[in-house]
């Protein structure tokens, strides 16, 4: 039996265009399209109404559950960067967090002072995006974006993701 379609394909090109100016990068707009499309394409289409909307709406799902891993990972690298005794009595470890920590500074520092006022609170003093917001005086997605481009830098700048 073939399956429909329900006209998903003609956003195509409004999907890439549109997450290519949220992401600033279209091949990873391209990736996450493609994401998109198999999931809507391995889902039940019966009952989508509105085509567009379900496709926009299945892609910034993705988006999100992508970055939500990003800042986990990152959190995990920046826990292990963090010495304990253990690693203090081993002067190897010792130093690789301490060259670690300092690439993360000046990783940082070629950010707007934002980004980096946000993963401070955040990350290292421990507040809540919502604290972070009101601080700010900003929205808590704009936190969140803040947040997100940080952590995008942090792993590009250090290449954690080939540790």
């Amino acid at each position: 039996m073939p399956q429909r379609n329900h006209g998903f394909f003609e956003h195509y090109e409004e999907l890439i265009g549109t997450w290519t100016r949220r992401l600033r990068n279209r091949h990873r707009a391209e990736d996450l399209a493609h994401d998109a499309f198999v999931r809507v394409l391995e889902a039940d289409q019966d009952n989508v109404q509105q085509p567009r909307a379900y496709l926009h709406q299945t892609t910034r799902n993705i988006a999100v559950d992508h970055f939500r891993r990003e800042e986990r990972r990152a959190q995990i690298e920046l826990d292990m960067a963090e010495p304990g005794e253990e690693s203090r009595n081993d002067p190897e470890s010792y130093m690789h967090a301490v060259q670690l920590a300092d690439s993360i500074e000046k990783a940082l520092a070629e950010l707007p002072m934002n980004c980096r006022q946000v993963f401070i609170w955040q990350k290292l003093e421990g507040q809540s995006q919502a604290e972070i917001a009101e601080r700010l005086g900003l929205s808590k997605n704009m936190v969140e974006r803040y947040m997100i481009r940080t952590l995008r830098h942090l792993r590009e700048r250090l290449d954690l993701s080939a540790t």
